[in-house]
């Protein structure tokens, strides 16, 4: 599998873990490359309590280490106003919703690039291709 697409599931495992735990307004930023950005991707949602938002923490860091993925860093757990959870290609913030109005993360990176989540599934190559090369390698055989 390509880095991309790699990555892009490692995502999509984050994304799921915040669903999961029932967090809102879900927000993924493609980072641009000459913006300055430092990671490919933002996964930004909000928790409606200090517990909530630490649960969605905690589930990404689940899911991602069953992937065998553990973060670099991991920010203001304790607090639970803004919970950064760092994958180096990705950053996971978890905002209390007075923190996430306050910082306003979109408008700070409004040159990147909102995705829905489903933009981050990983398509399977098309089987007719890899159909088509199997019968060729078994005529030349």
């Amino acid at each position: 599998m390509t880095k991309k697409n790699e990555l892009k599931k490692q995502v999509d495992a984050a994304i799921q873990a915040c669903l999961e735990k029932k967090a809102e307004e879900l927000t993924i930023l493609e980072m641009e490359k000459g913006a300055g950005a430092f990671t490919d991707y933002f996964v930004l949602c909000s928790g409606t309590n200090p517990r909530q938002i630490q649960a969605i923490a905690d589930e990404v860091e689940l899911r991602l280490k069953a992937a065998g993925m553990r973060p670099t860093h991991v920010e203001g757990y304790k607090q639970a106003e803004w919970v950064l959870i760092d994958y180096v290609d990705f950053v996971v913030h978890v905002f209390s919703e007075k923190a996430r109005k306050f910082y306003d993360l979109e408008r700070l990176w409004k040159s990147a690039k909102v995705l829905e989540p489903t933009q981050l599934k990983v398509v399977p190559r098309n089987r007719k291709i890899a159909a088509h090369s199997a019968e060729r390698k078994k005529k030349r055989a």
